[in-house]
């Protein structure tokens, strides 16, 4: 009867880790525009995030996984700050970094689409401490400019272009996307 009751408890607990990983999430624009998504898949070395967007500025951009599960628009500052559960500095490429939240830079192509696979490497969607699942959740944003790397505290990467909500509730939501090209006049009609 004991190992009856052990089996089931393992697999309630697999179930359950089924749940959050993958997880899928929306990322939106300034104007509240589905423009893709991201995939997070925990791996033994972090988080794999894989990510693919439209409608966005050619070139390098920063991203970054931020404190709050909060996608306010026109400008995420809702969002907060990087997440940072291990009080460090900000920065790739700072001596005493990085913020959990720091990733590499992401390269636009020229017609405004994005397709990427970064890591945030010692992340994970379980529970615990560097947990991008904590509490309500946190937040994926794609920034104006590219990171430096080493300025306090966000490496100089200028405005909130986009944002995503990392969370359990979030990800089950099947909202359809809406094409960005459209005006919010055009969408209401």
């Amino acid at each position: 009867m004991k190992s009856l009751l052990f089996v089931s408890l393992l697999l309630l607990v697999a179930c359950q880790g089924q749940d959050r990983s993958p997880i899928e999430i929306s990322m939106y624009n300034s104007s509240d525009d589905s423009i893709g998504k991201a995939i997070l898949s925990e791996e033994s070395d972090g988080v794999k995030i894989k990510i693919s967007a439209e409608g966005l500025e050619p070139g390098l951009h920063g991203i970054h996984v931020h404190e709050n599960a909060k996608c306010e628009g026109p400008d995420f500052k809702s969002a907060g700050n990087h997440y940072d559960p291990n009080g460090n500095e900000h920065g790739l490429m700072h001596p005493d970094g990085a913020h959990l939240g720091d990733l590499p830079n992401v390269e636009v192509s020229a017609d405004g689409t994005i397709d990427a696979e970064l890591t945030l490497s010692g992340a994970t969607l379980t529970d615990g401490k560097t947990s991008l699942l904590k509490e309500d959740g946190t937040s994926l944003i794609i920034h104006e400019k590219q990171d430096d790397g080493v300025s306090q505290p966000a490496g100089d990467a200028g405005k909130r272009m986009a944002c995503g909500v990392i969370s359990l509730d979030e990800a089950n939501q099947d909202d359809a996307p809406t094409d960005p090209t459209e005006t919010n006049e055009e969408k209401e009609e």
